[in-house]
């Protein structure tokens, strides 16, 4: 695996202009040009599924703390104590540069014809490497050898998932030392802790380069869908997309998906979900289920024609045409049994683990299908009865309206972000890079515990209905 830096990428999709995050040493014309951030980009060869080979594809942006103009040997300490976040869509069938160039990269793609690329303020490397992969084979630029060959399970997933990164640091080893975040969104729900448990395996048994893992995050995260679904089903009722007659047809259905997924029927608990969901919306006029305030779903825009021009593939060493589904097509159909089951416990492991890895768990309070009673309830499940006994912040800015409400217990952090959908980063780029960061560094999350003052208004309430029957 070759080390392949990305000097410069088109700031549109008829490569008019340029973005340059470091001057390419064979172009003479490029001499003097300010180095911004190195990049890197590529693929990672690895065995999988099954006796096929594939080619998962990543694109790497170091820390804007670290300095482009020297190299990586005279600031070995700082890049190594930096940390370094992978970052996952989900899908089944996302590519993570939806994220880079929607969410949370160092460049954000407009919503113009002409696919005009920024840099962004809000970038999640101003003080952490990113690190994006599309995988599984399907999503994005990564493809599998073999024709119509993909993953069908999370076993295989991680494991080929390690394997890539085994080969990532063996061809740029001066990141090795990093602490390690693995994070994600959706169904990387799913992808983000098993990734992390076999990551965690594989250091335990001293299989191959030890990974220096230090936690997880996950956004909006599909990770118990029997809970998803049945919550689903109440925030689109109590939001008044269902009649009470529509929830009772629901909730009858609810019982056959129960049914399958208690029998291990994963397929067929797979299309009664996803018939569930599909009938919410029916009945609700077929809002977003993303954000409840929407009728139409984020678009990509202009980024698949972007991703897909020659230039852009040339600049990323990008041999495979570029792929983005969610819920849909072969990506998704190959892991159908997977949909519906649950990884909850998995979180579980890690969060009870002896190396403590630290767990963040944030939400879009206006997602439908992934949203934050899902997570609360989980995390209840997952820390007993501590987690109701947290102090829950509400967390402030200087002026205006809270940033969000947060909860910490232990290793274990939940941030609910108000005034959002399912994808947070794209909502509320700055109030999430700042959640991210008082996280990753241990700062705190300046607010109120509102607990005294709710007592106080419960204790007045009743004072005053004492002396109304007095």
């Amino acid at each position: 695996m070759p080390r392949q830096p990305v000097y410069s990428i088109p700031a549109n999709a008829s490569n008019t202009q340029k973005i340059h995050f470091y001057p390419d040493p064979a172009k003479k014309e490029e001499e003097g040009l300010p180095k911004t951030a190195r990049s890197y980009a590529g693929y990672a060869d690895v065995d999988g599924p099954g006796t096929a080979k594939s080619h998962l594809f990543y694109w790497f942006f170091e820390s804007q703390t670290c300095d482009p103009n020297l190299d990586a040997d005279k600031q070995k300490e700082l890049i190594g104590r930096t940390p370094l976040l992978i970052w996952l869509n989900g899908g089944p069938g996302a590519s993570s540069l939806a994220g880079l160039f929607l969410e949370n990269g160092p460049v954000r793609i407009g919503d113009d014809a002409a696919g005009s690329v920024s840099v962004s303020p809000d970038s999640w490397n101003q003080e952490a490497h990113l690190l994006y992969w599309d995988q599984p084979v399907g999503a994005g630029y990564s493809y599998c050898e073999t024709e119509d060959v993909y993953v069908e399970d999370e076993e295989t997933l991680s494991q080929m998932f390690w394997l890539a990164l085994q080969r990532f640091f063996d061809t740029y080893p001066e990141y090795l030392a990093c602490p390690l975040y693995v994070c994600g969104e959706s169904y990387a729900g799913k992808y983000v802790p098993y990734i992390a448990k076999r990551i965690h395996e594989q250091n335990a048994g001293g299989t191959g380069t030890h990974l220096n893992l230090r936690g997880i995050a996950v956004g909006n995260g599909w990770i118990k869908p029997e809970l998803s679904v049945r919550v689903m089903i109440d925030y689109a009722y109590a939001s008044g997309f269902l009649g009470l007659n529509q929830k009772a047809a629901l909730d009858l259905a609810y019982l056959d998906f129960q049914e399958a997924l208690k029998a291990g029927r994963m397929k067929k608990a797979t299309d009664l979900g996803n018939g569930l969901v599909n009938a919410v919306l029916a009945f609700g006029g077929n809002f977003d289920v993303y954000d409840v305030r929407r009728w139409d779903d984020l678009s990509p825009g202009s980024l698949p024609a972007y991703l897909n021009s020659g230039p852009v593939k040339t600049a990323v060493h990008a041999e495979h045409e570029w792929q983005f589904a969610d819920n849909s097509g072969p990506v998704a159909t190959a892991l159908k049994a997977d949909v519906m089951a649950d990884a909850s416990p998995l979180y579980a492991d890690l969060i009870h683990a002896e190396e403590k890895y630290q767990v963040l768990l944030y939400t879009g309070d206006f997602d439908t299908a992934c949203g934050y009673q899902s997570t609360e309830e989980i995390l209840a499940e997952i820390m007993k009865n501590g987690w109701g006994n947290a102090k829950r912040l509400i967390w402030k800015q200087a002026q205006g309206h809270p940033k969000g409400f947060v909860r910490t217990l232990d290793n274990v952090t939940q941030v609910a972000v108000p005034d959002s959908g399912h994808e947070v980063p794209y909502y509320q780029p700055q109030i999430s890079r700042e959640m991210l960061y008082n996280w990753l560094f241990g700062r705190p999350f300046h607010g109120q515990d509102p607990t005294g003052v709710v007592q106080g208004i419960l204790d007045k309430a009743r004072e005053d209905a004492d002396k109304e029957e007095a």
